[in-house]
């Protein structure tokens, strides 16, 4: 069975940009296609009426979204994102609009109710002010919270911090206090070709490398140690014999009568190995240990 939508299931941007920018006229500052979205920037104090054009005339129903962006570099800094849907046609798009710390935007809670909470949000992370939304407080941050968390050049540590009290027994706000500042960080990585030099390895950059070695050496006999004629001589000495040849020198290999290459001197020879272990007398059939420490059957009834 077919079900059939008036919605497309792929829309196309074909033709939008330039339908759209017609009917805003001098509320549409620019219009661009950008990662496969059409995004139209709109003049800040005619927004509520783009947006309402939007969405009568051209059904773009929902208000998916608003989000806020800074631009600390900008005389006005803050954008202001809206993201509308179409129902009907399965197609979005992007209206921005910009704003200064001083400058309000006018709400859009007059087109969609939900925009209240939206622009709550938006004003808590950024500052952003919009004027003739009915509650406009914070709504993510605390009551005492100060500044705005979202804003570039908004510490990461905040400008007070919120513990308990046992002396006050209640929660109160203090300046943070950092017990060691924060540190910079250079982004680079030093195994990926950095051109400086880390802190601690000033001597070692200053110091040539070694160079390399140019002929192997190499010994022709186990008698040749290679640290020189002492070490030699000393490797030459011979080891007694053996008091047994089914012993073996400690250390020196394994099994009998077998011996390690250049093994070590020494003044006497080794031990043999120990006789075997005697064999233990097998318990009695009936015994075991009385209470008293001596052995011998169990006392009846016990």
């Amino acid at each position: 069975m077919a079900v059939l939508h008036s919605a497309p299931r792929i829309a196309s941007n074909e033709g939008v940009q330039a339908a759209l920018s017609a009917a805003l006229g001098t509320m549409l500052v620019a219009a661009k296609e950008e990662f496969g979205e059409i995004v139209l920037t709109v003049a800040r104090e005619r927004v509520e009426d783009a947006l309402r054009l939007l969405r009568d005339a051209h059904e773009y129903q929902q208000l998916m979204e608003i989000a806020g962006v800074d631009y600390p570099s900008r005389a006005e800094r803050f954008e202001v994102v809206y993201m509308l849907l179409s129902v009907t046609k399965n197609h979005r798009i992007l209206v921005k609009t910009t704003a200064s710390e001083s400058t309000p935007v006018p709400t859009v809670t007059t087109l969609w109710p939900v925009a209240g909470w939206l622009e709550r949000e938006v004003f808590d992370m950024y500052g952003v002010v919009f004027a003739g939304n009915p509650d406009l407080r914070r709504i993510l941050t605390d009551y005492g919270f100060e500044g705005h968390p979202f804003r570039k050049d908004f510490p990461l540590t905040g400008y007070v911090e919120l513990r308990y009290s046992e002396e006050n027994k209640r929660v109160v706000y203090e300046p943070v206090k950092l017990a060691q500042d924060l540190r910079s960080f250079d982004f680079m990585s030093p195994w990926e070709g950095a051109d400086y030099v880390l802190p601690g390895d000033e001597k070692a950059a200053e110091k040539p490398a070694a160079p390399p070695v140019a002929e192997a050496k190499t010994t022709d006999s186990p008698k040749q140690t290679g640290a020189g004629a002492p070490a030699d001589a000393k490797a030459a000495d011979k080891v007694a014999p053996s008091a047994t040849t089914t012993g073996t020198v400690s250390g020196q290999g394994q099994g009998q009568g077998q011996s390690a290459p250049n093994p070590r001197p020494i003044d006497k020879a080794e031990p043999g190995a120990p006789d075997p272990t005697a064999k233990r007398p097998d318990r009695p059939a009936d015994g075991g240990a009385s209470a008293n420490g001596g052995s011998g059957p169990a006392p009846e009834g016990s």
